[in-house]
């Protein structure tokens, strides 16, 4: 990117009010090219397509979840920890951790509860009979996946609680996924076919756009620079 190129994005970006002189301070310490990334990124990102894990222990799992959320453009995670803390191994999320919103919620069916009170539709990751195949999940409404605990599943409580269940079907002797593995399976499928029904409505508001992209940006700034500006700021994003 160029002067011109930069100087006329910036230009853009404050006529669009992504950019405002209350962060002057901020996106002026941030290389254009940066700001170009989070923008292009921005424009992806969704709430339609939500996850939800019930007491996923391994730090590898529960970070391997978070990577391939953040890699569809899924913007919130919710989590309700099990017998282990979530403590998502920093090696696996590489910093994918940092770009999501992680909404912690204390026992699963409140969880649940509080998605469906946002209009989601609550599918659970289960073998039992009756289960949805992954592709007969109904994307015509904002959706939420649910996956349990790497040994056990998601929890009675959790099936009861939630609208359906789905299945990733396989054709092999292994009867289950891992979590990582049934995760990506089945966000890229929900958010190809939502993104492709849903329209504009799959898409961030103008307000949740401008409140994450101030967000990333103070979380582009070092720690120290953060600290610094929270000063001269009198807050942080």
């Amino acid at each position: 990117m160029n002067e011109q190129e930069a100087k006329a994005f910036i230009e853009q970006l404050q006529k669009e009010g992504l950019l405002t002189e209350e962060t002057r301070l901020i996106w002026e310490m941030i290389l254009p090219e940066r700001l170009k990334r989070m923008y292009d990124v921005l424009q992806q990102r969704t709430r339609y397509v939500t996850v939800l894990t019930e007491a996923v222990d391994d730090p590898h799992n529960q970070a391997a979840v978070l990577r391939t959320a953040e890699a569809f453009g899924v913007q919130d995670v919710y989590v309700v920890a099990g017998r282990a803390p979530f403590q998502p191994n920093p090696l696996v999320t590489r910093h994918a951790d940092k770009w999501l919103t992680l909404r912690q919620q204390s026992d699963i069916v409140t969880a649940i509860k509080d998605l469906q009170a946002k209009g989601y539709r609550v599918y659970a990751s289960y073998l039992g009979e009756g289960t949805l195949r992954l592709c007969d999940i109904d994307v015509s409404q904002p959706t939420a996946l649910l996956f349990g605990n790497e040994h056990s599943g998601v929890s009675q409580e959790a099936i009861r609680a939630a609208d359906a269940t789905f299945m990733i079907p396989m054709y092999g002797f292994v009867q289950s996924f891992n979590i990582s593995v049934a995760a990506a399976l089945a966000l890229y499928d929900v958010t190809e076919r939502a993104r492709r029904q849903a329209g504009e409505r799959y898409y961030l508001s103008f307000s949740e756009k401008k409140e994450l992209y101030e967000k990333w940006m103070w979380q582009t700034l070092n720690p120290r620079t953060r600290e610094r500006m929270k000063a001269r700021l009198g807050r942080s994003f």
